[in-house]
């Protein structure tokens, strides 16, 4: 069965499973869901805990042996069993499906896992844990959903703030979801509880935020300025490298020129995405890029594209990171043919 980690909190409070796998790119978010399970399972009396760490050459016969360890007191036992490279290979994947086929309610085994690629989830130890147990998906909710977030969070501590406020503290703290946790602990501390006005926020909030390059073509899909240029500045006083920012934009850059040629010339979108290799998630944001933007802008920004990386190479003059926000703003206004789309 699988949850979303906001559902965790209910299904624990009706019932508690022999099995639990959580996996995502979130650290904090796995953090608590495994604290709250282990809590839970303290409260129904599994008071003996064993922890494995799955490192090279581990003994997935030490698995089997730990579910097999009854205590001289007849405790039952959690087994935290970690996976730091999501990979169990053959032996423990054979070993974790075995698992799954002999469930005790005297064991209670809690996997963590880092985020898995699309393969690994449909790789046959992971469905059979699946199938057998429950698995919560820990990813850090993007931009658009970090307001609510936060929200929710401030709730917890009974304090609320006005959606501004919400989506400055969510700019600041982005892609550091660690960072935002203690950003809204650290309200709690300096407030009591009620509304938190826009001033109290803006002189408590620290910029924490974590700049990456996925971050950087989001904002240049969705056309966000502002995002765009707080994450070039950010990957400039990070000392992110120049070559890397120029891949990441000139790989959105030519993905879009040849799907919007494609489409100039009566081509089916679809079709398009597959040929670009533009899968799941990532088609929607590109899907609205090409209702903004039209060949002749494209074609700019690839011959733009080019300048910079000649500039990279010390061809020419001037700087890189303004280069970077000049190509940037060409792809993030909206221009006559967002206009005429809009009509």
């Amino acid at each position: 069965m699988l949850l979303r980690g906001e559902q965790l909190a209910a299904h624990l409070e009706r019932e508690l499973r022999p099995l639990y796998v959580l996996y995502g790119d979130e650290p904090l978010l796995v953090i608590e869901a495994a604290d709250a399970i282990r809590a839970r399972a303290r409260q129904q009396g599994y008071s003996e805990r064993e922890v494995l760490t799955v490192l090279p050459q581990f003994d997935w016969g030490l698995l089997l042996a730990a579910g097999g360890n009854l205590s001289l007191f007849g405790d039952r036992k959690l087994i935290d069993l970690r996976i730091p490279t999501g990979k169990p290979g053959k032996e423990g994947s054979a070993a974790l499906q075995q698992w799954c086929q002999n469930l005790s309610p005297d064991n209670l085994l809690l996997i963590t896992l880092p985020e898995l690629d699309w393969r690994e989830e449909k790789a046959a130890w992971f469905t059979a844990l699946v199938n057998a147990g429950v698995a919560l998906k820990l990813n850090a909710p993007p931009l658009a959903e970090l307001p609510g977030w936060i929200a929710g969070r401030l709730r917890r501590q009974q304090q609320s703030a006005e959606m501004d406020s919400l989506k400055f503290i969510a700019e600041r703290v982005e892609g550091n979801l660690l960072a935002a946790h203690q950003e809204i602990q650290k309200l709690a501390l300096l407030y009591p509880a009620g509304q938190l006005s826009a001033t109290q926020i803006r002189d408590a909030v620290l910029n924490v935020a974590r700049y990456d390059i996925d971050g950087l073509r989001e904002a240049l899909l969705a056309g966000d300025l502002g995002r765009l240029t707080r994450t070039l500045n950010g990957l400039m006083q990070e000392g992110e490298a120049p070559p890397l920012v120029l891949w990441a934009m000139s790989e959105e850059i030519r993905a879009l020129t040849m799907i919007r040629s494609g489409l100039d010339s009566g081509r089916q979108l679809d079709q398009l995405l597959k040929e670009a290799k533009v899968w799941g998630p990532r088609q929607m944001p590109v899907r609205k890029a090409l209702q903004r933007l039209d060949t002749a802008t494209l074609e700019a920004a690839l011959q733009h594209a080019g300048r910079i990386d000649r500039l990279a190479k010390g061809i020419g003059q001037g700087n890189l990171w303004e280069e970077f926000l000049r190509l940037g703003h060409s792809l993030c206004r909206p221009g006559k043919f967002a206009a005429r789309n809009a009509a």
